[in-house]
C-alpha cells in the first residue's frame, strides 16, 4: 500500500485531499449524469464480452515470467506482491463468470509464482500484501476446491495474526511487520475479512472472534462515526497519538463495507450492517472520492488499484437482500453510472487498455500501470456480473 507512488504524487494528493470540504450529509447524493452523450437509452453494453477483452489485454500486455504480471504496459517489468495478489482476484472473477478452465491454469501459475518472485516465500514485511494474497488465495479456493490456495491462505493469516499489538492503541494490526507504532485500516478491515472467509470454510470460533475484535478496534480507531468514512491510519510521531484524517482512500471505504456485511451474515447483528450502508451511503457524497458521481482519479502506481477494490465490495452492497430498495437503487446507479462512464470514455480501444481517471482513456502510447488495469478489469466483471444477476434491467 503506497509503496511506489512518486514523492511529487504523494504531495500533491495529500494537497489535494486536504481540500475538500467533508460532509455528513449522507442522503444528499449527487445526482448521476447519463455518460452516453447521445442522450439515448438505445446503446448496447457488452458487460461480458468486454470483461473478457480486458481480461485478455491484461494477460497478453502484462504478463511477466513465473505466470506473475509486470508493474506497467511500456517495458517495466518490476514485480511487485500486492497487485499480483489482485491480479489473482482478477482471474477468479473471470473463472466464476465463464467456467473457463483456462483461468485456473493461470491462477495456479501465478500463486505459485508469486512465492518465487518473493524470494521462494510468501512472507511479506508487509502485512497488508500478505492479507491481498490471503484474500484472493480464499477465493481461489472457493471457487476450485484446489488445497493448495488454503495453504496459502492458512500461512499467511498465521504470519498477519502476529503483528496484532494490545499494547499499542489498545490493539490493530500494524501496516508492516516492522511498525510497531503504525496501524492502518489497510492491514485491518481486510484482515478481518481473511478471519471471515476462514470462518465460512472452517467455522473455526477462533476467527469469529479475531473479526470482532479487529473490527471493534477499527470502528474505535479509524472510522467517522457520523459519517462512516474510514480513516487511512494511526501512528505516533515524536511522542504524539495522530490520526490521520485527511487520507480517505476508496479501497478502505470498501474493506470496511465488505467486513461489516460479512459480520452481520454471521451474528445477525444489525449493527454490522448500519454500520455497512453508512459508509455505502457516504461513498455516494464524499468529496474526498467521487465527483459528479464518478469516483475520482487516484491516480496510478498504488492509488491506481483503489478504485476496483471499493467496487468489488461495494458490489457487494448493493446485491444485499436486505437492505432498503431506496437504498439498492442508489448503489446500483452509482455503479452502473461508473461502469457506463468508464465504458464509453475510459478504454482505450482496441488495445484495451483502462484510464486511472475513468472518465479519460490513455492516450496512444502512454503508460498504464497494471494497478490501473486491474482497477479497470474489477469495474467491468463487476457490472458484467450485475447485468447477468438483473440489477442493471
Amino acid at each position: 500500500m503506497k509503496r511506489f507512488f512518486s514523492k511529487s504524487y504523494s504531495i500533491l494528493f495529500l494537497s489535494v485531499v486536504g481540500l475538500g470540504l467533508f460532509t455528513s450529509c449522507e442522503d444528499d447524493a449527487i445526482p448521476l449524469r447519463d455518460p452516453n452523450n447521445s442522450g439515448g437509452n438505445n446503446f448496447a453494453y457488452t458487460w461480458e464480452k468486454t470483461a473478457d477483452s480486458l481480461q485478455l489485454s491484461t494477460y497478453n500486455n502484462f504478463l511477466g515470467t513465473n505466470g506473475t504480471f509486470v508493474e506497467n504496459n511500456t517495458g517495466k517489468t518490476t514485480f511487485h506482491y500486492w497487485p499480483n495478489a489482485h491480479a489473482l482476484d482478477v482471474l477468479v472473477d473471470g473463472f466464476l463468470r465463464t467456467g473457463d478452465n483456462n483461468y485456473k491454469t493461470k491462477m495456479k501459475a501465478l500463486v505459485q509464482g508469486i512465492k518465487v518472485k518473493n524470494g521462494n516465500t510468501y512472507n511479506n514485511v508487509f502485512n497488508d500484501d500478505m492479507i491481498w494474497l490471503a484474500l484472493s488465495s480464499l477465493r481461489a479456493y472457493s471457487a476450485t476446491q484446489d488445497q493448495e490456495y488454503k495453504d496459502v491462505a492458512d500461512y499467511l493469516w498465521g504470519r498477519i495474526k502476529l503483528s496484532w499489538s494490545d499494547n499499542v492503541f489498545g490493539g490493530g494490526i500494524t501496516w508492516k511487520q516492522d511498525t510497531p507504532k503504525q496501524k492502518n485500516a489497510v492491514s485491518n478491515a481486510p484482515a478481518a475479512i481473511v478471519a471471515m472467509r476462514l470462518y465460512d470454510i472452517d467455522k473455526k470460533p477462533e476467527d469469529l472472534e479475531w473479526a470482532r475484535k479487529i473490527y471493534a478496534w477499527q470502528k474505535a480507531n479509524l472510522v467517522d462515526p457520523v459519517t462512516g468514512a474510514v480513516w487511512d491510519n494511526i501512528s505516533e510521531i515524536n511522542n504524539v497519538v495522530v490520526t490521520n484524517k485527511d487520507w480517505v482512500f476508496t479501497y478502505n471505504m470498501g474493506t470496511w463495507i465488505g467486513i461489516g456485511l460479512r459480520l452481520y451474515k454471521a451474528t445477525n447483528e444489525q449493527t454490522y450492517l448500519n454500520d455497512a450502508v453508512k459508509t455505502g451511503r457516504n461513498v455516494l457524497v464524499n468529496p474526498k472520492i467521487v465527483s459528479e458521481g464518478i469516483l475520482k482519479d487516484e491516480g496510478q502506481g498504488d492509488g491506481g488499484l483503489f478504485k476496483g477494490i471499493l467496487v468489488r465490495y461495494f458490489t457487494e452492497l448493493a446485491q444485499h437482500q436486505t437492505i432498503n430498495s431506496t437504498d439498492r437503487e442508489k448503489f446500483v446507479n452509482f455503479l452502473k453510472f461508473n461502469a457506463q462512464t468508464f465504458y464509453k470514455k475510459g478504454i482505450r480501444r482496441p488495445n484495451m487498455f483502462s484510464g486511472n481517471n475513468w472518465k479519460v482513456a490513455p492516450a496512444a502510447g502512454a503508460n498504464t500501470d497494471l494497478t490501473t488495469q486491474l482497477s479497470g478489469v474489477m469495474l467491468i466483471e463487476a457490472a458484467a456480473k450485475l447485468d447477468k444477476d438483473g440489477y442493471f434491467d
